[in-house]
């Protein structure tokens, strides 16, 4: 074999495994990208928001917050449930999921948010003032689209103010119980509120009613049904505050100006348990409106929703705003 010969065959042989090398890095590569390709979705890193962000939102994005509402998301073996988000009045989802949203989303669950009670006020904006009991059928269609997106048997529900009152009737009422596991009050205004004292001053002076009917006149009646002792309120928990098969928790705050008495936040009976926040976070200065931008109350939520360790206690770190 002559010497250039030699030299040529050398040469294709180290081209060989130049190829053969690289090829083999190739292939490495693609399995390490798709067996990364879960994880890397469900560690995604959503922006979490907080006061400034729900107030941008409010205005901006009513309808969205990032991470929520991904309607391909699947539900993984760790976190099976998807949750939904629920307003209070007055509010939107983009407005009061700008927190909870992206950090659930961040934690691995599929996070969903709606608005319900729309009127000739809302403009795209200002929710949660209808019916009470056609915002539960609002939700009620919600849920069952992401029960047929997501295939789950069941959701989580996390519901700040009316958000965390209105649910009870979809889950007493529309057959929510077989479809909801937990729901999780944040300062909700289940047995309604005295708007410290306001309400029941009214009925002592006899002009309530015409407040009343100035809200039934502006098509605003969830104001009404919110009230402490109201009609809506009587009949809603007639029955007990609780139905077998869901587990309640609801979370106050003793700088709550909204609802008043804040024990009127609370459920009683069936698998329930009432956290006040201060009682773990005694310096916590959240109010009615900050409790969904509170550190404590998030990692409590979290705690809830996944390994709910008994006795749990949060790290009394990035409180939410004294509103």
């Amino acid at each position: 074999m002559s010497a250039r010969a030699r030299v040529t065959r050398t040469s294709s042989k180290r081209r060989l495994r130049r190829l053969a090398v690289a090829a083999a890095t190739a292939c490495a590569a693609v399995l390490a990208v798709q067996g990364h390709a879960g994880p890397a979705a469900a560690e995604d890193d959503y922006p979490v928001g907080d006061l400034s962000t729900a107030v941008s939102n409010f205005f901006l994005s009513p309808d969205t917050v990032p991470g929520a509402n991904i309607w391909t998301c699947k539900p993984s073996a760790a976190h099976p449930y998807p949750v939904v988000i629920v307003h209070g009045t007055t509010s939107n989802f983009g407005s009061s999921g700008a927190m909870l949203g992206p950090a659930l989303a961040n934690a691995g669950y599929c996070v969903y948010g709606f608005n319900y009670g729309a009127n000739a006020f809302t403009l795209g904006h200002l929710y949660g003032l209808g019916d009470v009991a056609q915002s539960a059928r609002t939700m009620s269609a919600f849920v069952e689209r992401v029960l047929a997106s997501t295939g789950a048997s069941k959701v989580d529900v996390i519901g700040g103010s009316q958000g965390g009152m209105m649910p009870n009737y979809y889950i007493k009422r529309l057959g929510g119980a077989a479809r909801v596991r937990t729901m999780i009050g944040l300062s909700p205004t289940n047995h309604g509120t005295t708007m410290q004292g306001l309400v029941n001053l009214g009925r002592t002076l006899h002009v309530l009613g015409l407040v009343n009917d100035f809200y039934e006149l502006v098509d605003s009646p969830a104001y009404v049904q919110q009230e402490d002792g109201s009609d809506f309120q009587q009949a809603l928990f007639a029955d007990g505050d609780t139905v077998p098969g869901v587990r309640y928790l609801t979370l106050a705050t003793t700088h709550d100006t909204t609802v008043t008495p804040m024990a009127n936040s609370f459920l009683y009976g069936g698998d329930t348990a009432n956290i006040t926040v201060q009682d773990l976070c005694p310096d916590d200065p959240a109010g009615h409106t900050g409790m969904s931008f509170d550190g404590p109350v998030k990692q409590i939520i979290l705690n809830a929703l996944g390994p709910n360790t008994p006795g749990f206690t949060p790290a009394c770190t990035g409180y939410g705003p004294n509103l």
